[in-house]
């Protein structure tokens, strides 16, 4: 009997721990969502944009002369340092003055001759002494003996090589006691500095879309207000801009790019011919670009594209092809449309096709340089 009675207890507290784990089933909530992330989103529209260009360029001098002989002769002297800045009519230069001494003073005797016999020659021509002929053989040798000692002197004046121009002096190739043999050996060069030039190429596709558009057609033109700036190899912007002051007539066949030549000036000597620099060409405007912050394009598997709001606020993923960039925007030159919601901050948060919370994009770039309310524009 007490067995019976145990178990009926049991059987019927166990009734009640089920009952009561039920019960708890059914009031317990299902966890809530989250809500949708929160996004900065940026609606595009068309504008006229400033459009810079960059190329690689290199320095190259606004005059570079050679420095040459006319003269053969052995070199006696060098008073010149070189990489230094030489005057015009500096001696670089002095050769041997034997030989044209020697050849210079047999003219002048030879021309002294010529003159005295003319001169002996002519009184006797109105006396009817010597015939025409003789006069005139001794006028003809007079003006033979007057080239040969101009000549002469030319030859003795040049063995002392001056330079033709100012500027920095390169190394010598031909040094004391070497042999000149005239024009043939390069003894150094001169590199005028200040104004100097900058070339870079464009490529033949960027010059045609440049001459498809009118306002960018004038500004590729010698002498247009299109400014030039030179990125310097450790990073540094040159603080002054160049002009563009030359066009190539015409491609390089082997490159497929045109000559394109800015002059700058140049009295610090910051810029060195030979020097390789960035370009950036600026005076460029793009009508109706669509423009988008640089950070708003993403690239993966060797695709660009961005985020976007759609109806009902879900996400989905653009592609795009970014064409040139603009401060710190990117133009879009395919795959959006003016109006298009495009996602720049919180992109790491989205998932296409899922919800997102839209708020406006505030360009904190924008705000810093515009200037404060009340202060002078």
């Amino acid at each position: 009997m007490s067995e019976r009675v145990i178990a009926g207890a049991g059987a019927r507290a166990g009734m009640v721990v089920a009952a009561l784990g039920f019960a708890a089933c059914k009031h317990a909530a299902p966890p809530p969502a989250p809500p949708p992330p929160e996004v900065s989103v940026l609606t595009v529209s068309p504008a006229s944009t400033p459009e810079s260009y960059e190329f690689s360029g290199e320095v190259i001098p606004y005059r570079r002369v050679e420095v040459r002989a006319r003269i053969d002769g052995i070199i006696e002297a060098r008073p010149f340092t070189e990489g230094s800045l030489v005057k015009a009519g500096q001696v670089l230069y002095r050769l041997d003055r034997v030989r044209p001494e020697a050849a210079y003073r047999s003219a002048q005797a030879r021309a002294d001759n010529a003159h005295r016999t003319l001169a002996r020659l002519e009184p006797l021509l109105a006396q009817h002494a010597v015939a025409q002929q003789d006069v005139d053989n001794a006028r003809a040798e007079l003006e033979s003996s007057e080239a040969a000692l101009a000549e002469a002197k030319k030859n003795l004046d040049d063995t002392v090589v001056r330079a033709e121009i100012e500027g920095r002096v390169g190394r010598t190739m031909l040094d004391v006691g070497a042999r000149v043999t005239g024009t043939d050996d390069l003894l150094t060069t001169i590199d005028v500095l200040d104004p100097i030039y900058v070339s870079f190429r464009p490529s033949a596709q960027q010059l045609l879309a440049w001459k498809m558009d009118p306002r960018s057609r004038s500004l590729i033109q010698p002498g247009s207000p299109l400014e030039v700036q030179v990125t310097l190899p450790d990073g540094s912007l040159l603080p002054r801009t160049g002009h563009l002051n030359f066009v190539a007539p015409s491609l390089d066949a082997s490159t497929g790019t045109q000559e394109f030549r800015a002059q700058f000036d140049n009295a610090d000597r910051i810029l060195v011919p030979g020097q390789f620099v960035r370009v950036r060409l600026t005076g460029f405007v793009h009508d109706s670009a669509l423009t988008v912050p640089q950070r708003s394009v993403q690239q993966a598997l060797g695709r660009q594209f961005v985020y976007v709001v759609g109806k009902g606020d879900t996400a989905a993923a653009r592609d795009v092809q970014p064409g040139q960039w603009t401060g710190s925007r990117w133009i879009i030159e395919k795959g959006l449309a003016p109006g298009d919601r495009v996602i720049v901050d919180g992109a790491q948060k989205v998932a296409p096709g899922h919800p997102v919370r839209p708020v406006p994009f505030v360009d904190s770039t924008a705000s810093a340089a515009a200037p404060a309310p009340g202060a002078p524009q």
